[in-house]
């Protein structure tokens, strides 16, 4: 069933309480919107095609427990690619971006992954955050960079897509589960760290 899929990722979602990390999931995996959603979803799966590549994601929502600060190394353990959220008229939740960040460098296994931050509920009138604020935060970090609003459903589907074409542009993050999942890479290839097709050649 899974024979056309390049490879599985692990994406994760974090940020404060409340600023739309479910909507944003479900509007992502679902199409759905629910203004009074209060339970938290704790875990998504679906697959996209990207430049041709099809991936399947596992995308793990942090299940309200941010609040808590219970967040577990497990959670964040083996993620290719991660979604910071803030809430734009929420000045709060921006500025303790720093706060998951410094988490995810706690326990993350990976030096490479690939973050996305996401300014969210562009679609309300009280802006506390401004755009350019959040782009020059992500790039302080290195991190892709979009406002979205799970409600209009603006920008949500860019957000995923630009954050998988990323960790697929980086095999080393990918490569070694796919090997484990039985997809076949080409020895011809595989040593070429991409090469000038980008990497997706390494695929028979």
């Amino acid at each position: 069933m899974d024979e056309d899929v390049l490879t599985t990722l692990k994406i994760l979602i974090i940020g404060e309480s409340g600023v739309g990390k479910s909507s944003l999931l479900l509007r992502f995996t679902d199409d759905t919107f629910d203004p009074e959603l209060a339970a938290t979803i704790d875990f998504k799966v679906k697959t996209i095609s990207v430049d041709g590549n099809k991936a399947k994601l596992a995308i793990w929502d942090t299940a309200g427990q941010e609040r808590f600060r219970t967040l577990t190394p497990s959670y964040y353990r083996g993620a290719q690619g991660v979604i910071l959220v803030y809430d734009v008229t929420r000045r709060d939740t921006f500025v303790k971006l720093d706060n998951w960040l410094n988490e995810l460098e706690t326990y993350c296994t990976r030096n490479d992954i690939v973050k996305m931050l996401v300014g969210n509920k562009i679609d309300k009138e009280n802006r506390e955050v401004d755009r350019n604020e959040g782009l020059k935060f992500a790039r302080k970090h290195s991190m892709l960079f979009i406002e979205a609003s799970a409600k209009t459903c603006d920008g949500v589907q860019c957000a995923f897509e630009e954050l998988v074409e990323k960790i697929i542009q980086t095999p080393g993050l990918w490569e070694s589960e796919s090997q484990n999942k039985g997809v076949k890479l080409s020895n011809k290839e595989e040593g070429h760290g991409g090469g000038a097709c980008g990497g997706y050649c390494s695929m028979l």
